[in-house]
């Protein structure tokens, strides 16, 4: 698409966006009394207007019915994951059997390695990104200490000198070179960085190739770009709600584990809520875990967080699933791209892939100076983004409820300031 400058082109692109409308669904704050434009679904997504009916019924549930919730009731609380894995499963790309919400993305990583990282004799190596997002350095390191094994065990790949991305044939010959001494790949399907989006499928097939296993944290992918993980072959996946999924600060977590997995005797640690309901009840030792994704659960589910969750979802499903927003996106985040390039032209480098295949809809942008009094002009004039040491402005525009006219107000108040 040929893009233009011009607030009258923003506008004609919003009478032709199909979802346009679905922005009244949310929440928008307010600075200085006046609503903001929103960049930030990155760090934290907006509230539905949704969920506070979606928790209220469940409040009024258990001052109704107190225990009786659990059991009675269309949506019953002792499974009502069930009524989300199928929301949840389109976005990711797998059979309900294959994702369970629950957790946090860290527990929910932690439990994925005790699982898949088995390092036997030689092949115990984990592969990941230099500079990961502490969430992962801090598992991965961890758990390599837990298993009382060197730290030389992790080996990093960074991108290469001046480049501020990876490349995909780099870490496939990072693979290729550890071979057999490696037990898993491990990265983030999209940086929080930069905003790159990694090949997932091809790092998968390359991590199988050499015997080891590949999991992805999606904190940054998940409800943003499109994912195949069943089709991909991936073992394993998890990620948290709150960013693009919308389902509020703190909110439940989730994990992929690809079916091919669900009946193996693989190491795992155990929960009550991850036995086999048929015999849950009886209360006698010896752990039967569920032959899906839910044999992984430790504990019963948080109902209110899973409440604000669902409500969230259906809003994906209303608004046509993840190939209508992906393609909104693409177009969004483009339009935000020649904004940036033609108002600031040298002032700004854009490090995030200008590929739409290979990004979010993130844009990372480092000032030649005064980046973070450029952060705090935003804030001043309404525009909510993200700072990121050492020197990085994240913009994130989200389909669900950015407009092209925002966008090109951005552009506006940038080169004001």
């Amino acid at each position: 698409m040929k893009y233009e400058n011009t607030r009258s082109f923003a506008q004609k692109l919003d009478k032709e966006d199909p979802i346009a409308s679905f922005k009244a669904q949310f929440h928008i704050p307010s600075y200085n009394g006046k609503p903001v434009i929103y960049l930030c679904g990155n760090s934290l997504g907006l509230q539905p207007r949704s969920v506070s009916a979606s928790i209220e019924k469940e409040l009024t549930k258990w001052a109704e019915l107190g225990v009786d919730g659990h059991f009675e009731g269309k949506t019953r609380w002792f499974d009502y994951r069930k009524s989300i894995k199928p929301l949840l499963s389109k976005i990711v790309g797998a059979s309900p059997d294959e994702v369970v919400p629950m957790n946090n993305l860290t527990t929910n990583l932690h439990l994925m390695m005790v699982s898949f990282y088995q390092p036997i004799g030689k092949r115990s190596k984990v592969l990941m990104e230099a500079g990961a997002f502490p969430s992962d350095q801090y598992a991965v390191e961890t758990q390599v200490a837990f298993r009382q094994l060197p730290k030389e065990n992790i080996v990093e790949i960074a991108p290469r000198e001046g480049e501020h991305t990876l490349r995909t044939e780099d870490i496939l010959a990072k693979i290729e070179e550890i071979g057999e001494t490696l037990s898993l790949v491990l990265f983030g399907g999209v940086n929080y960085y930069t905003g790159q989006a990694l090949d997932m499928q091809r790092i998968t097939a390359k991590a199988h190739q050499v015997g080891a296993k590949a999991g992805f944290d999606l904190a940054h992918a998940v409800g943003n770009i499109s994912l195949v993980l069943h089709d991909w072959q991936v073992d394993f996946a998890v990620w948290c709600s709150y960013k693009y999924l919308n389902a509020g600060p703190g909110g439940v977590g989730g994990a992929f584990i690809h079916q091919k997995h669900h009946q193996a005797n693989l190491a795992r640690l155990g929960g009550w809520w991850g036995h086999l309901e048929e015999e849950r009840f009886q209360m006698e030792k010896g752990f039967k875990p569920i032959p899906n994704a839910d044999g992984w659960q430790l504990a019963n589910e948080p109902i209110l967080l899973m409440a604000a969750h669902r409500a969230a979802l259906e809003i994906f499903e209303q608004a046509g699933g993840m190939q209508t927003l992906v393609k909104k996106s693409h177009l969004l985040t483009s339009f935000l791209e020649f904004i940036i390039q033609t108002t600031l032209k040298d002032q700004v480098e854009i490090i995030t892939p200008s590929i739409p295949e290979e990004r979010g809809c993130q844009l990372s942008l480092v000032f030649k100076q005064d980046g973070k009094r450029s952060f705090e002009r935003l804030l001043e004039n309404g525009i909510i983004t993200d700072w990121r040491e050492p020197n990085v402005i994240r913009l994130a525009p989200t389909p669900l409820y950015n407009t092209f006219e925002e966008v090109y107000q951005v552009g506006r108040i940038l080169k004001n300031i």
